[in-house]
C-alpha cells in the first residue's frame, strides 16, 4: 500500500531513500527529502508491505505524466513483484498520466508497462 510521506515517516523516508547510491550522503538526502516536501510538482510516497514500510517511490507531477525520480526498498524486497506491485498503486493514484522513469529506471518502467499491457496468456488487452 502506497502512504503519502508525512514529517513523522522522516526517520523511515531517509532510511529507505538511503539505499540509492547517489542519496548516501545525509546533506544530499536531505535537500532531495526537502524537494519533495515543499515542491507541489514532486511527492514521496512511502510503500508498506503487511505492517511495515519496505520502500519509498519519489515522482515528479506534470499534466500529462507522473515521472519516477526515486524509487527504493530494503534489501528483503528488492525484486520485481514487490516494484510492479508498488507501480501498480502508484497508476491508480494517476490513472489518466503516463508513467516514465528516471533513466536509472527507464527498463524497469518499461518492463512494467509492458506487463500492465498483456493478460495471463501474453495477449495484448489494450490493442484495438
Amino acid at each position: 500500500m502506497l502512504v503519502k510521506y508525512k514529517n513523522d515517516y522522516e526517520k523511515i523516508a531517509m532510511g529507505l531513500l538511503s539505499f540509492i547510491p547517489d542519496l548516501k550522503d545525509v546533506g544530499h538526502l536531505k535537500t532531495e527529502l526537502k524537494m519533495y516536501t515543499e515542491d507541489d510538482s514532486h511527492a514521496l510516497y512511502l510503500y508498506k508491505h503487511k505492517n511495515d514500510f519496505v520502500g519509498v517511490v519519489g515522482i515528479e507531477l506534470s499534466a500529462d505524466f507522473v515521472l519516477v525520480r526515486h524509487l527504493s526498498f530494503s534489501p528483503n524486497f528488492r525484486d520485481q513483484a514487490t516494484a510492479f506491485a508498488a507501480l501498480t498503486e502508484l497508476t491508480e493514484l494517476f490513472p489518466n498520466k503516463k508513467l516514465m522513469g528516471a533513466l536509472e529506471h527507464a527498463p524497469l518502467i518499461a518492463a512494467f508497462n509492458k506487463f500492465r499491457k498483456e493478460d495471463d496468456h501474453g495477449t495484448d488487452t489494450r490493442a484495438e
